[in-house]
């Protein structure tokens, strides 16, 4: 298969009740982590990229090996670009192949969120390409974006109700509660707000910063309306823990193959237990 939008794998999530993980990759070992837990457990797969991740990489390298990766499985993928608020640097990966992308200018005020969402919803469907936005503010770092917890904000139901229906969306990223990176706390998620969210808009959900919340409160937010749970956080742990592990007990080690393999099959278990909790398992 060729990788695709997010559109036909959120509506099918939407419709059974279930959550399709979107994994942050960084590079090669963290895709094949990625493809090889989805494709075990049957599962369709989003694999999303931050802007720095892109440059860290390189576009035509990430979209390349993707479509390799994509051709060698049976499961539905999907190419995604996490929180940009550049709009020439997602047409230009649109351009490159990526068939899902997010705008996050929920930095900016409500009417020009709306204005600069629809410009790029209207360039992004021309060309058969999904849009996700964010109303309300989560809070943490993701990439080089920084929230301070003083400049969140959850999302607003009937706010939402009109951002979606001016914006023509694909999917809705909503702040309850969560945030980017580690959390201190356990987080307290706010899910009164988001059921009635899901009451009222009719486009599937996205939560962000997803790692390290319990997998009770995934359940329950899937439940709710949640579709597109994202993971990067415990990805990034679970793969620089086991490196650090392995030069503990080898310390004259040097070739990457023998501590980058350990360190895949750390992130594989991530992919495949998140998979799990969503309910995406055996959806393929």
């Amino acid at each position: 298969m060729d990788i695709i939008s997010t559109k036909e794998i959120l509506l099918d999530a939407k419709r059974n009740k279930y959550a399709v993980p979107a994994f942050n990759i960084h590079n090669l070992e963290t895709i094949q982590a990625v493809l090889e837990g989805a494709t075990e457990l049957k599962s369709p797969v989003i694999i999303a990229t931050t802007p720095g991740t892109v440059n860290y990489a390189g576009l035509e390298y990430l979209v390349s090996i993707l479509k390799a990766g994509a051709k060698k499985t049976n499961i539905p993928v999907a190419l995604h670009l996490d929180h940009c608020s550049d709009e020439d640097f997602i047409k230009k990966c649109i351009n490159a192949g990526y068939k899902s992308v997010m705008i996050d200018a929920s930095m900016e005020s409500f009417e020009r969120n709306i204005h600069i969402t629809r410009r790029i919803v209207e360039f992004a469907h021309k060309q058969g390409v999904t849009v996700e936005a964010e109303l309300g503010r989560v809070g943490g770092q993701e990439d080089n974006r920084i929230i301070d917890d003083k400049d969140a904000s959850l999302t607003d139901p009937n706010m939402a109700l009109e951002f979606a229906d001016k914006t023509a969306i694909d999917s809705l990223a909503v702040a309850i509660g969560t945030a980017h990176g580690v959390y201190k706390l356990e987080p307290k998620l706010d899910f009164d707000r988001l059921e009635r969210i899901n009451e009222i808009i009719d486009i599937p959900l996205v939560l962000h910063g997803a790692s390290g919340v319990g997998d009770g409160d995934i359940i329950e937010a899937v439940k709710n309306g949640i579709c597109k749970v994202n993971i990067a956080t415990e990805i990034k742990i679970s793969f620089a823990e086991e490196i650090k592990r392995y030069f503990n007990q080898n310390p004259t080690a040097n070739d990457p193959r023998d501590y980058l393999t350990p360190a895949k099959s750390a992130a594989k278990k991530v992919v495949m237990d998140k998979i799990r909790i969503c309910g995406s398992e055996n959806r393929v």
